[in-house]
């Protein structure tokens, strides 16, 4: 992780509405079937993975909404 991408503590609950809406607004007009990401954290990769279709034996009950 290079010093520009290194954590700066947790989001302000602003940042967090930020964070939703660009969320929002990429998964809405940039993802076409699915995406997989990866970041490092001090305990190790963290991945995140989006999808438009819902994973068998995922319920819709498991996600919580945006």
């Amino acid at each position: 992780m290079d010093a520009m991408q290194e954590p700066m503590g947790p989001l302000s609950d602003a940042e967090v509405q930020q964070f939703v809406n660009l969320l929002r607004r990429y998964l809405h007009h940039e993802l076409d079937q699915w995406q997989g990401l990866v970041t490092e954290s001090d305990y190790g990769p963290i991945y995140a993975f989006f999808t438009n279709r819902l994973p068998d034996e995922w319920t819709h009950e498991m996600f919580r909404p945006l």
